[in-house]
């Protein structure tokens, strides 16, 4: 590893339902940023495909090779015109919508006796870094039970593992027309989207400095 503060910029691929995903063009304009405050960091990215066995694989192999000391990750929530912040991961997984390849979950739960696990109060901050772009984004306590909420809950999961990241973050993006144009007049943008997410990323690479010095031994 090269010293540099390293943050995993993570989206997803086409699902049914939705064959354009505007995840996956965010993260691409986020990882490209080139800004003073990112000189010394390391902005990483990943697409997943949208199946639980691609995360639950996936997942554990990024933070072992990557090692990123925070996690940003967004997700389509096509029926919501704002940005949603989550701030916890649900303990459940729908048995009647399929991923990607088709599979339907067996189980409607991801672990036993848990109800929901949260993210920390770092998503506040990460809230009003947003709100000040002047875009629609909202705190939100249900993540769904498709493979945003999924990823959620194994992200925090590895936030509490040696080794895991010292912060996670996930926000859902509302869905754009193709080409990164709002769906409706005066709704967002992908440039909105992608302002909106520098300004969380500017955020996070504060928080994650903060939470290594506090981790470092006096």
């Amino acid at each position: 590893m090269n010293g540099k503060l390293r943050i995993l910029i993570t989206g997803f691929g086409p699902f049914p339902g939705a064959p354009y995903n505007p995840t996956m063009p965010l993260v691409k304009r986020l990882t490209a940023l080139r800004r003073p405050a990112f000189e010394d960091v390391e902005l990483l990215s990943h697409i997943f495909h949208v199946t639980y066995a691609t995360v639950d694989r996936e997942l554990p192999e990024l933070i072992a090779t990557l090692r990123p000391q925070a996690m940003l990750s967004f997700g389509l929530a096509n029926r919501t015109p704002f940005l949603r912040i989550e701030t916890r991961a649900r303990n459940a997984v729908t048995t009647s919508f399929p991923d990607a390849d088709r599979n339907v979950a067996r189980k409607g739960a991801i672990v036993d006796g848990a109800d929901a696990a949260f993210f920390g109060p770092h998503t506040e901050p990460l809230l009003r870094a947003a709100q000040a772009t002047g875009i629609d984004v909202r705190a939100s306590r249900d993540a769904g039970s498709y493979l945003c909420n999924y990823l959620s809950w194994r992200a925090i999961e590895a936030v509490d593992r040696d080794g895991g990241p010292r912060l996670a973050a996930f926000v859902h993006v509302p869905l754009l027309a193709h080409g990164g144009g709002a769906r409706v007049p005066g709704g967002i943008t992908l440039d909105a989207l992608v302002d909106a997410g520098e300004a969380m990323l500017l955020e996070m690479v504060k928080l994650a400095r903060a939470a290594l010095r506090n981790a470092a031994p006096a």
